[in-house]
């Protein structure tokens, strides 16, 4: 094995040690910790410096988008006007690995003044910070995971797994959904994912290449042509879906076939496609696309009841520009 990945794959090994070591002595404090978050009626404060800082903000913008308000309170800072953003009865959450960082042991006493429950996440269970905190969550680690031995992995990684674990328990107790998810991230491709229908973005049929069994390849090419899709479906006289020509079909038959001149729709088709909903999600779409061995860009819209075709759905309409 390749020295390179052997120590990048101590280094994995060492932080899956240290999680799971952590997961093991969670207990009460824990239980603890969630109801306090929960009887919060304003916001948490989290607070860090240096990689726990990096932490801290992290765990901040998960429990934002999650449903849960956070500011991050950079302790340098706070001494200095942020202190401002702390409000009476904000429940705060203070990580450190050494658990006696001067800025946050300067600074607690004035988290602490008005009635607020101080929840630590240390690295060490004895210390300034761990005999000022009202609940105390064990982040602490044997060793870190580099090679030497001293650089923030081990302890940074099972912090944010502890803060992690506090936003999925408060998205459990508050039956937190994906539509509250997607609310919180309109912008997003996640959010267009969950909040959008294949509807909202599809191509209705009178703007879709459609031929018949018997449409020649040329004509075939022209209706796709004219209608730029990279698709075209086929439908009987009754408006019944027999099957959808993709660009990639047409280039395989001229590529393969004997005389391109005989062929019709029929023999360049493949019969009974994979179809999607109209008030399927997008997230629901890209499921139907990509979760399969052979992945595809087109689908042909149906009628949930009648099953006739509506439209076309296109991988690139479901994706925002830059993130396909």
């Amino acid at each position: 094995m390749n020295d390179y990945l052997k120590s990048g794959l101590d280094v994995i090994e060492a932080e899956m040690s240290a999680i799971q070591a952590m997961a093991d002595r969670l207990g009460d404090s824990f239980k603890e910790a969630v109801q306090e978050l929960l009887n919060c009626r304003t916001k948490v404060v989290v607070t860090g410096l240096g990689k726990s800082g990096h932490i801290a903000r992290k765990i901040t913008s998960t429990f934002n988008s999650t449903g849960m308000p956070a500011v991050f309170l950079h302790a340098s800072e706070a001494g200095h006007g942020d202190l401002g953003i702390y409000s009476p009865g904000d429940p705060v959450i203070v990580i450190s690995k050494s658990g006696s960082t001067a800025e946050l042991v300067h600074v607690v006493p004035d988290l602490k003044q008005s009635g607020s429950k101080l929840i630590g996440i240390l690295g060490r269970m004895h210390g300034p910070l761990a005999d000022a905190a009202d609940i105390l969550l064990d982040a602490s680690v044997a060793r870190e995971a580099d090679p030497l031995g001293i650089v923030p992995t081990s302890s940074t990684v099972v912090a944010l797994a502890i803060g992690d674990a506090l936003a999925g328990a408060l998205m459990k107790a508050h039956s937190f959904t994906e539509k509250d998810f997607a609310r919180n991230h309109p912008s997003g491709q996640l959010g267009r994912n969950l909040l959008l229908t294949v509807g909202d973005v599809m191509h209705p049929l009178e703007k879709t290449a459609v031929v018949r069994q018997n449409t020649s390849l040329k004509e075939c090419v022209t209706a796709m042509t004219r209608f730029a899709l990279g698709a075209a479906l086929v439908m009987n006289d009754d408006a019944e879906l027999l099957g959808i020509i993709t660009d990639g079909d047409l280039r395989r038959a001229i590529a393969e076939g004997e005389d391109i001149r005989a062929m019709t729709a029929s023999c360049l088709m493949t019969p009974n496609p994979v179809c999607v909903h109209p008030a399927a999600t997008l997230q629901q779409a890209i499921e139907i696309m990509e979760d399969r061995p052979s992945q595809i860009a087109v689908l042909p819209v149906t009628d949930e009841t009648s099953g006739k075709p509506l439209g076309i759905l296109r991988l690139h309409d479901v994706y925002q520009p830059g993130e396909l």
